[in-house]
């Protein structure tokens, strides 16, 4: 009896910890069950090979593994408790190293232990301990325990449905909690930002150059919803406070417009339109009119920055009937702050930011490709309408950092670029021009571009050419749809084979990139690479 106990506690917690993986595409999907559960369809094969066969294959060994033994240990009692702590044994190693895998594996937005996931992973726990015990003590017929880890991610969403109701009530008081604080500071600046590339970028760019001259706060990396931008208002700002920064994002129509309602910003930044989240809009229209609402939302005497060369973000900008400008590279006219002369080397970017009121500047900065430096235009234009200076916004350019995975300059013996959570078409085409003004051999490592609206075929065909217009060599992870795609392009476009290789993971990569490369070869690290793709 005392084992059975044992038994039930320590797999009942260990599959809680080996659910991890299963927690944070709640998070990533906002907590909305709707799209977790999209999200268990899209990843059936994932639950099969990891929960469902390794569920079983334990409850199989704890039942089978006495038999085995019967030929090496006579008596039955010995046989049957050293058969059942042998399998306890390593079905806890098993989900030891589950646990540690998923927990440390690089995503797109990192796992967060926030006060809701503990409430999230209390119910998961007690949800689980009950069913475990259940199962176990069923008679005439019970079932094995370890048919828990077959059910985990289901047992997650089972969780998250029954604190929905509590968490609803209390997300409603920290929002209106928020609203309110936000009210009280009449004086304070609001500025929205939303797109859906970018926004993160621009936020952090934007703070910089404001705090030049202004106390800003800006909403972290990841809090980006209502609930998210409501916590930073009610935990961090302060009276002293001029600025107050929010990355808006969304997944569904009225997203925006309810953070606008929030926030009710004075400015507003729209970086871009794209194919994001195609699964929950069901169209690149609803995505623009999403973003659009930021622009709706802005008072009679707001202003709007728009980015540039989209086809969706010229119609908006069109649209747009309150005080608005945009940016543009070199010959673009009309562009309220527009950058001349760019060039990049392994040092970073060097351009001269020309403003339309007859202001130039020169700068130079970190950070490396196209997108950026109209991230930077972004920012500029609206710090400029703000007040500041061409030269302390030159200052801040200066001073920027990249972002860890985004175009991420890594100097050493390999000049390094890393754009590993990069999604988007035009930011991939544009590392790779980056890439090809990089000294000596020019070497990209990529697994392709995945969620492109169903176009991912044509925008793979596409990067083909310019992979072999830009790059040396050429290693391609992972063996998705479109990577015949890839190789076929190149083929036609004259690459040469015996410098395009394939990997079945990043540690294939590895190896091959070792072989290739010699010391003062670039290397291109491009798109979300399977190895380090959250699923």
């Amino acid at each position: 009896m005392l084992f059975t106990v044992i038994e039930i506690l320590v797999v009942t917690l260990t599959c809680c910890a080996a659910s991890v993986h299963y927690i944070h595409a709640l998070q990533m999907e906002r907590y909305q069950l709707p799209a977790y559960r999209q999200w268990l369809g899209k990843n059936r094969d994932r639950i099969l090979k990891d929960n469902v066969l390794w569920g079983f294959v334990a409850a199989l060994l704890r039942a089978y593994l006495p038999v085995l033994l019967s030929m090496f240990i006579k008596e039955e009692q010995a046989r049957s408790t050293l058969s059942a702590w042998l399998v306890l044994i390593l079905f806890t190693g098993l989900m030891a190293w589950v646990t540690w895998r998923d927990y440390t594996t690089p995503s797109r937005k990192p796992f967060v232990v926030t006060q809701r996931v503990r409430r999230l992973m209390t119910v998961l726990f007690l949800l689980s301990l009950l069913l475990t015990t259940l199962m176990t003590m069923m008679r005439p017929i019970s079932v094995s325990p370890y048919v828990l880890y077959a059910l985990m991610p289901f047992l997650v969403l089972a969780a998250a449905a029954i604190i929905e109701p509590y968490e609803a009530r209390l997300n409603a008081t920290f929002f209106k909690g928020a609203k309110r604080k936000l009210r009280a500071q009449k004086d304070l600046i609001a500025i929205g930002i939303t797109g859906s590339y970018g926004k993160t970028n621009v936020k952090f760019i934007l703070r910089d150059m404001l705090s030049k001259r202004y106390r800003v706060l800006a909403t972290p990396a990841s809090f980006n919803t209502a609930m998210g931008i409501s916590r930073v208002v009610n935990d961090q700002l302060k009276p002293e406070h001029q600025v107050f920064i929010a990355e808006m994002g969304a997944t569904h129509v009225g997203d925006i417009k309810e953070l606008v309602d929030l926030v009710r910003p004075k400015y507003g930044i729209l970086t871009s339109i794209g194919p994001r989240h195609m699964d929950t809009f069901g169209s690149i229209e609803n995505i623009a009119s999403t973003k659009f609402e930021l622009v709706q939302g802005l008072p009679k005497d707001g202003l709007a920055v728009f980015g540039w060369g989209d086809d969706y973000i010229n119609r908006l900008y069109a649209l747009c009937r309150h005080d608005k400008c945009r940016i543009g590279m070199d010959g673009d006219e009309g562009a309220f702050m527009r950058a001349e002369a760019l060039s990049f080397s392994d040092r970073g970017s060097s351009f001269d930011m020309v403003c339309a009121d007859g202001a130039r500047v020169h700068c130079r900065t970190r950070l490396l490709g196209g997108y950026n430096v109209k991230n930077i235009l972004l920012a500029a234009a609206l710090a400029r309408k703000m007040g500041l200076e061409m030269n302390e916004i030159a200052d801040a350019v200066k001073g920027l950092s990249p972002i860890e995975h985004r175009m991420q300059l890594i100097p050493g013996d390999l000049t390094v670029i890393d754009d590993t959570l990069n999604e988007d078409a035009d930011s991939a085409f544009e590392a790779l021009r980056v890439v090809a003004q990089m000294p000596g051999r020019r070497i990209v490592v990529t697994p392709g571009l995945g969620e492109q609206g169903g176009k991912e075929t044509d925008v793979n065909f596409a990067l083909s050419t310019v992979l072999a217009d830009s790059a040396d060599a050429v290693i391609l992870v992972g063996r998705r749809p479109f990577t015949r795609s890839i190789i076929r392009g190149m083929m036609q476009s004259g690459f040469s084979r015996s410098n395009l290789h394939t990997a079945d993971d990043m540690d294939d990569a590895a190896e091959i990139l070792q072989e290739i490369s010699e010391a003062g070869d670039s290397v291109l690290f491009e798109s979300r690479i399977p190895a380090y793709e959250e699923e």
